[in-house]
């Protein structure tokens, strides 16, 4: 049977099986990251950005493909983790604002975009590298194109694109001598041709169905706050229902009423707290605690119309389940001049940021990249009129980006890309300086301090010239993989190595959380042997997967 135009309902379709696709195929894609290090998570990732996006799409059914479009990409939006979940998100981003005018797609609107959403996330990322997920997509875009001119079936049209993009893919080692020298194509790539493969597949009348069910962030993030709702009384809770509501803008209403994120997010704050109010286009997507959820919803409705709502009851919650995820917050009595939000996995870690002044600690790092909407939330929770990101991870640098252009407010990213350079960064931070001065100075500071990570190989591989066991210990430094050894410990001297120069002064050793005192004293112990002059720091970070992480400055 021909198909040669697709609505909503189909559109809707084809997303649900290219996620569920997305959703078997997480430990292949995670398998292909270049680093044989036990956090390799683009699959993961990518999977999370995109079932988010999915689960946007479900929530309501639609006829109108263009509409269809728009949810997903709202929902890839604030769902968007890692570097390669944002480019994801970035691709249907185009690709939505080149179809949301159109209630049904012939082949021709989905070449134009999918070459719309190529352009996008080209536009995203600073400095684009051939040989990634971006290769793959506009080799399968050009493609797209070409083929939409004869072509008006879309199982045919969808079978050529897939193929170009598996044949894109099958390059990506041509054009990245990394993928090359370890022998592996790009996982991104791969992750983008998987959930093409779903759309084709819904097409020819094939079902996926999701085999393996992947954590959401929340779930991996909240056992502090399940140790917070213990020693919370239900009476103690001020707004007790979790409101949430999207208000999609009437022209008329809007401009009657001088409408302005602003002046939304102020007035509507007086109702409750923990608000979230982000906007894109013709959307207000609104999340807060309030006592009256009708008030709240009444409020919006003077801008337009409500959809996607969601009322809890939170008491009640509480009562039965005490590791509900939604906490009432009192919101800060008094705005902050700055507001300073970083990323760190394990408790020391936290502990030490919050000691030097950070205010929003949130939890992840490798393996566990926040979301859009996690950076979001923690800069409203936040509430100062300067805010400084930290995100402590290359993984993470682009959510955050991210995050701060769908934000109101003076927001600045400062790209620290390991725990050392936003410690770093965080001590050359001066509330009595400007914005613009803050900026300059922890962006300075990055390029003062050398990173240096243990951690074990998860696959037999060469790179650099360097032979790597699996299960060995890697020392990896600034980012490149510099030593090996069977014994962690010996594995930390030779990275500190080739890291202490005759110009360091200190060496902070961050504690894994698996690592006994008496690794750590062979460790202290052989760096004030071999370097007299250096001092050396040591704190209980608590990290997994890292036994040591160093500091050299």
């Amino acid at each position: 049977m021909s198909i040669k135009l697709i609505d909503g309902k189909r559109f809707a379709q084809m997303i649900a099986q290219g996620a569920n696709n997305l959703t078997n195929n997480v430990k292949v894609v995670d398998a292909l990251n270049v680093f044989p290090v036990p956090d390799g998570d683009t699959g993961t990732n990518m999977n999370l950005s995109m079932t988010s996006g999915a689960r946007e799409v479900r929530k309501s059914k639609m006829d109108h493909a263009g509409e269809v479009g728009v949810r997903l990409a709202k929902g890839l939006l604030m769902g968007a983790r890692g570097n390669s979940g944002v480019i994801l998100s970035q691709l249907f981003r185009g690709f939505s604002k080149a179809i949301e005018s159109k209630e049904v797609l012939s082949t021709v609107d989905f070449a134009l975009g999918f070459e719309a959403g190529v352009e996008t996330a080209y536009k995203a990322v600073m400095k684009p590298v051939e040989g990634t997920i971006l290769t793959v997509a506009k080799d399968a875009a050009k493609k797209a194109t070409i083929v939409s001119q004869t072509e008006d079936d879309f199982v045919s049209f969808m079978e050529q694109v897939v193929k170009e993009a598996n044949a894109s893919l099958n390059r990506t080692p041509d054009l990245l001598p990394v993928l090359k020298q370890v022998g592996v194509v790009d996982s991104g790539g791969k992750g983008l041709c998987v959930v093409y493969e779903g759309f084709l597949a819904d097409l020819k009348g094939e079902t996926i169905q999701s085999q393996e069910i992947q954590p959401t962030m929340e779930q991996m993030i909240n056992q502090e706050h399940h140790n917070v709702q213990s020693q919370l009384n239900t009476a103690d809770i001020k707004y007790g229902y979790c409101t949430e509501f999207m208000v999609k803008l009437d022209a008329e209403k809007a401009k009657q009423q001088s409408f302005s994120v602003e002046k939304f997010r102020n007035e509507i704050s007086e109702m409750g707290d923990s608000l979230l109010v982000v906007a894109d286009d013709d959307i207000v997507k609104v999340h807060i605690h309030v006592e009256y959820p009708g008030n709240a919803m009444n409020y919006g409705q003077r801008y337009g119309s409500l959809i996607n709502l969601k009322v809890e009851n939170m008491r009640e919650q509480h009562t039965h389940l005490l590791q509900d995820d939604h906490v009432a917050k009192e919101a800060p009595s008094e705005k902050q001049a700055y507001g300073i939000v970083t990323v760190a996995m394990g408790s020391g870690i936290k502990d030490l940021f919050i000691s030097i002044g950070a205010n929003q600690v949130i939890e992840g790092g490798q393996t566990m990249n926040p979301s859009t909407e996690d950076i979001v939330s923690a800069i409203q929770e936040v509430n100062a009129d300067n805010i400084i990101l930290l995100p402590n991870n290359s993984n993470i640098v682009m959510t955050a980006q991210q995050a701060a252009s769908v934000s109101e407010g003076n927001i600045i990213v400062v790209p620290s890309k390991s725990v050392p350079q936003g410690m770093a960064a965080m001590l050359a931070f001066d509330p009595n300086a400007s914005l613009e001065e803050n900026a300059a100075n922890m962006k300075e500071a990055l390029q003062h301090v050398k990173t240096g990570q243990v951690t074990y190989a998860v696959r037999d591989t060469e790179m650099d010239g360097i032979n790597i066991k699996k299960n060995d210990f890697m020392g990896i430094a600034d980012g490149k993989i510099v030593v090996t050894d069977e014994n962690e410990v010996e594995a930390g001297k030779k990275l500190l190595q080739t890291m202490i120069d005759e110009d360091s002064e200190i060496v902070t050793i961050l504690q894994g959380e698996n690592v006994d005192e008496m690794e750590l004293g062979k460790l202290k112990a052989f760096v004030e042997e071999t370097f007299p002059e250096v001092e050396v720091e040591i704190h209980k970070g608590n990290q997994p997967l890292y036994p040591f992480i160093f500091s050299v400055e």
